[in-house]
């Protein structure tokens, strides 16, 4: 963005209107989240740039939290302010949520683990990752040593999967970028604009670590269930570097040796979240509602979300003056390439070591990356396709 634009309620329409096609369209995971929201914040609508968005996600890989749902937040609020932040996250998650507590009070221990459709779905997530990281890779990593970092990044993501691996990798990476690029002079004009204050970083950044110290208290000086629940949802979001299968074991360590819900509720959650799209820290919302009904999904919700919502609030402000100091331009140089070969390793592993299982399977992910880069297809008709192809090639083969 080089302007700063005024809010208007068209302009927060959009953003909810937006968001919520990719809440409902954006299967297969974080890093195809982020593969999606390339496609339709940076390609489509041109909201950010591609230095901006690579930024963005790298603030967010570094931040604890649903990193895909991080930066849709953060474009909802460098495009409408606080409220567009709060409009683009309902959008990206309430069609995932609702959809789990049906899950939770209707559909419980409904097995979808093996439904075609939900394979071609994984299968379009090959397409749309690969899509964004060629696109990522030509702006990001145009010389070779910003290719050696990508490629280091690449290497030790695979290589030592760890819940503090990525945080390691950014770390490196921007000390490389320093190193490689310290004679680099920022010239980049743009601004991340938002209606945002540094006053409201801080405010925010305080509740995030107020509430992480007092819930705990809370809970112990109180004997209400609700406030338990909370603090388990809050602390979980809170702790949880990696994405949203890592939120998982934390989960079950919180809730089913405590007798909140069974293994098997729990796991039968887990294969329903696995069928809806959005981010998956929306499983807290399936548990949520097995323990007290729809409200304790909202509930859960809500304590899941909110320290993502207070870090990416409370960072914002202070990220574009930081971005734009040599020094920080010159490390984020090396972050962004390490950023890209991060999403090649997440490519590789788990996306397509768990899509791409037979010779037939490939030959689906090139025709629908076809659709997608060469035929211009918009990605719903994409996702569309790759359901109904999927259900097909698991009825023929």
């Amino acid at each position: 963005m080089t302007e700063k634009k005024s809010v208007t309620f068209q302009s927060l329409l959009e953003i909810l209107m937006v968001s919520t096609r990719l809440g409902l369209t954006s299967f297969g995971g974080p890093v195809a989240h982020l593969g999606y929201f390339h496609e339709e914040y940076v390609r489509r609508r041109k909201w950010m740039d591609e230095e901006s968005y690579a930024d963005l996600v790298a603030l967010c890989q570094f931040l604890p939290g649903p990193a895909s749902s991080q930066v849709g937040i953060g474009v909802g609020l460098m495009r409408g302010g606080l409220l567009g932040g709060l409009f683009a996250f309902l959008g990206f998650t309430l069609p995932s949520v609702l959809a789990l507590i049906i899950f939770a009070i209707i559909l419980q221990g409904f097995d979808v683990g093996d439904a075609g459709w939900i394979h071609g779905l994984k299968i379009v997530a090959v397409a749309v990752v690969a899509h964004a990281i060629l696109g990522m890779a030509q702006k990001l990593t145009p010389d070779l040593p910003r290719k050696t970092i990508a490629l280091l990044a690449l290497a030790a993501t695979l290589l030592w999967q760890t819940a503090f691996t990525q945080i390691g990798v950014i770390i490196i990476a921007g000390i490389l970028g320093y190193v490689f690029f310290k004679s680099h002079t920022a010239t980049d004009d743009k601004r991340m604009t938002f209606s945002i204050s540094k006053t409201v970083g801080y405010v925010s950044l305080g509740l995030f670590f107020g509430l992480l110290i007092l819930l705990p208290i809370l809970r112990e000086a109180t004997s209400l269930n609700w406030i338990a629940m909370f603090d388990s949802f809050y602390r979980s979001g809170s702790l949880v570097f990696g994405g949203g299968h890592v939120v998982l074991p934390l989960l079950e360590r919180e809730f089913v040796p405590t007798g909140w819900l069974s293994e098997e509720a729990f796991l039968a959650g887990y294969g329903a979240a696995q069928a809806v799209p959005g981010p998956l820290f929306t499983f807290a919302a399936y548990i949520g509602a097995i323990i007290n009904g729809w409200q304790g999904g909202l509930l859960a919700t809500a304590a899941i979300f909110l320290p993502a919502f207070l870090l990416i609030l409370g960072t914002l402000p202070f990220w574009d003056a930081l971005r734009r100091n040599s020094k920080i331009s010159s490390a984020l140089m090396g972050v962004n390439a390490a950023v890209v070969g991060i999403l090649i390793a997440a490519f590789y592993h788990p996306i397509w070591t768990s899509s791409i299982l037979e010779p037939v399977d490939f030959v689906f992910a090139a025709v629908l990356f076809s659709m997608l880069v060469y035929w211009k297809l918009a990605p719903w008709i994409v996702v569309v396709t790759g359901a109904v192809g999927g259900l097909f090639l698991y009825m023929i083969f």
